[in-house]
């Protein structure tokens, strides 16, 4: 009998398979799939806020929307990075997300902190949309090692005071009010006399008489129980800091991401932008009535004395303009960026008030001069 060769007796049973019509179905390599990405996300904001939850609420879309391809665990209160560190941390890879404010890192995002200037801003929404605006507009090179997700503001401060009321500005001389930094300035210029306290001493201090007040936002008065120590707040929006929050990502992480992947974080933090300005604004109501229910009173500037307030804190303004132009920047183009700001502003504020959002400070439009 003659014998038919290995190869031979293959490829008949491929032919009969074939004819038969069996399909065969070529089944996915499982150990080839893309793993679990885990991210880690420092703030340092305790974690029963009211912002954190919403950075919480974030991790937990993201990890829906990817099908827990990707996912997100949330380290609040300093655990993981203080929030001076934050964004070094972000960048050197010990977190992979971050979330504080360029006021803790003074210098290193000098555009961005134009943001931080006596404005006008009446409230956190009207901030928040116009930090964003800023960056997708300008795009500053002093982001370039990170992946931006959003920026958001607190709320405009505004001056908390012990004992004394002030109607007017010459009622700050004599006073001693907290208020570090850039507040500090505005301070300075208002006539006041500015102290730095860390926050988490400023109720003991109000209370010791070590200080008379704080620059603060509405918002404090119930978050660190200053409505205790206070009788009156002057709202002084008009001429009132904000700090600028952000919310980014490690580049070498960002880049790793697949396509369908940055497409989710994309949408998620477009999403947030706006969570953050309505979560951010609605805190500062709730100040307001915290404030309210402990009996401190509410002093409003005289319209007419308006434009006396944010004259006197112009310099403040026009020494960032120098400091900037000193360290190599077009005075041009920083006039323009500011201008720019201004602008956004008065465009926010009026959507706020189309939109119906609640302020502490109410929907009137103004003019930045």
């Amino acid at each position: 009998m003659k014998k038919i060769s290995r190869n031979k007796i293959s490829f008949m049973l491929f032919s009969l398979i074939l004819l038969s019509g069996v399909t065969f179905v070529l089944l996915p390599d499982i150990s080839a799939a893309k793993p679990t990405t885990v991210m880690r996300f420092a703030s340092y904001f305790p974690t029963a806020a009211k912002q954190s939850k919403l950075l919480e609420d974030f991790c937990k879309e993201i990890g829906e929307k990817t099908n827990g391809k990707v996912k997100i665990d949330f380290y609040g209160g300093g655990s993981l990075l203080k929030a001076t560190k934050v964004y070094d941390g972000v960048s050197q890879g010990i977190a992979d997300i971050g979330f504080s404010h360029v006021e803790y890192t003074r210098g290193r995002f000098p555009l961005t902190e134009m943001l931080d200037l006596p404005l006008g801003f009446p409230s956190a929404w009207v901030g928040t949309h116009v930090a964003n605006d800023f960056y997708k507009h300008f795009r500053p090179k002093e982001w370039k090692n990170v992946h931006i997700l959003w920026f958001n503001t607190c709320p405009p401060n505004v001056i908390i005071l012990a004992k004394k009321p002030v109607y007017k500005m010459s009622d700050l001389k004599g006073l001693t009010i907290r208020g570090p930094g850039r507040v500090g300035e505005v301070l300075r210029n208002l006539g006041a006399t500015p102290k730095s306290v860390p926050m988490n001493e400023i109720y003991e201090a109000m209370a010791r008489g070590v200080v008379d007040g704080c620059m603060t936002p509405f918002e404090t008065l119930r978050s660190f129980r200053l409505a205790e120590v206070s009788k009156y707040v002057t709202k002084s929006w008009q001429i009132g800091n904000v700090y600028t929050f952000y919310v980014v990502m490690n580049k070498n992480v960002w880049n790793k991401l697949s396509p369908s992947e940055k497409k989710i974080f994309n949408e998620v933090s477009e999403e947030y932008e706006e969570k953050a300005a309505q979560v951010w604004n609605n805190v500062d109501l709730i100040g307001l009535d915290f404030g309210k229910k402990h009996g401190v009173k509410f002093i409003d500037l005289p319209p007419g004395k308006v434009s006396g307030w944010i004259q006197a804190v112009k310099p403040v303004r026009e020494n960032y303009i120098k400091e900037l132009k000193a360290k190599g920047y077009s005075e041009g183009k920083l006039t323009k960026m500011l201008d720019f700001v201004k602008e956004r502003i008065n465009y926010w504020t009026k959507e706020q008030a189309k939109k119906g959002i609640k302020s502490v400070t109410g929907p009137e439009s103004i003019r930045v001069k």
